[in-house]
């Protein structure tokens, strides 16, 4: 991460001693560092940002046990121009509400040699067009329970199981590396799963496979 002896004047900020709102306008510090997608801290290995995303590190101090992971920001730099990006990574050392962007979307926002601005941003639909698409973590089985969610137009709030066709449905506990877990499994080598978004709506996918790093697509997105 770059930092540099000045940063410009913050936006004010909102107090964001909640989880921040689709819409609330934040300011904070925008630094920049090489990328890392694959091996970011939301665990999206074998994932591509979607075209005109660019990619962030968000701060600790922001990161909500994952919650924020694969969320989309508009960003406003002294530029003047505002560009949209994915959280992918955490940034340990930043500030609370600062963003550690990708270098090529640092640059789009503020000059290199600044290395450290102020900035605006917001919590915004991705608009990806494709569906949400469900991914088992390496290992899991019916006795071990692990996927995440990628492909996401909102951040995700929960996701449930169910193992009787939808009669009933069990919680999992999402883990800080951004994926959501049953540690004794579901006992079933397929489930239903519920996910449900920021925005409030759920999407439901039938007979998805619990099988260690299988994936499935869902039928739309949120």
């Amino acid at each position: 991460m770059f930092l540099s002896r000045a940063i410009a004047s913050p936006v004010p900020a909102a107090d964001l001693t909640r989880r921040q709102d689709y819409g609330d306008n934040v300011g904070g510090a925008a630094t920049f560092y090489g990328g890392n997608v694959q091996g970011g801290m939301c665990s999206f290995s074998g994932y591509t940002l979607p075209p005109g995303i660019r990619g962030t590190a968000l701060s600790s101090n922001n990161w909500e046990n994952a919650a924020n992971c694969g969320a989309c920001v508009n960003v406003k730099g002294p530029k003047g121009e505002t560009i949209k990006a994915m959280i992918v990574d955490q940034c340990p050392s930043c500030a609370k509400n600062q963003l550690d962007l990708f270098q090529g979307a640092f640059t789009e926002i503020a000059n290199k040699s600044a290395g450290k601005v102020g900035i605006s941003w917001e919590f915004v639909p991705c608009g990806v067009s494709g569906p949400i698409k469900l991914k088992n973590k390496e290992g899991t089985s019916k006795y071990w329970f692990s996927m995440q969610v990628l492909n996401s137009n909102f951040a995700i709030d929960s996701m449930q199981v169910s193992t009787d066709g939808g009669k009933t449905w069990q919680k999992t506990q999402r883990a800080e590396y951004n994926y959501f877990e049953n540690d004794s499994g579901f006992g079933t080598d397929t489930v239903d799963v519920k996910v449900t978004s920021s925005n409030g709506k759920s999407i439901v996918t039938k007979n998805v496979k619990v099988s260690g790093s299988s994936s499935q697509e869902a039928d739309s997105n949120f």
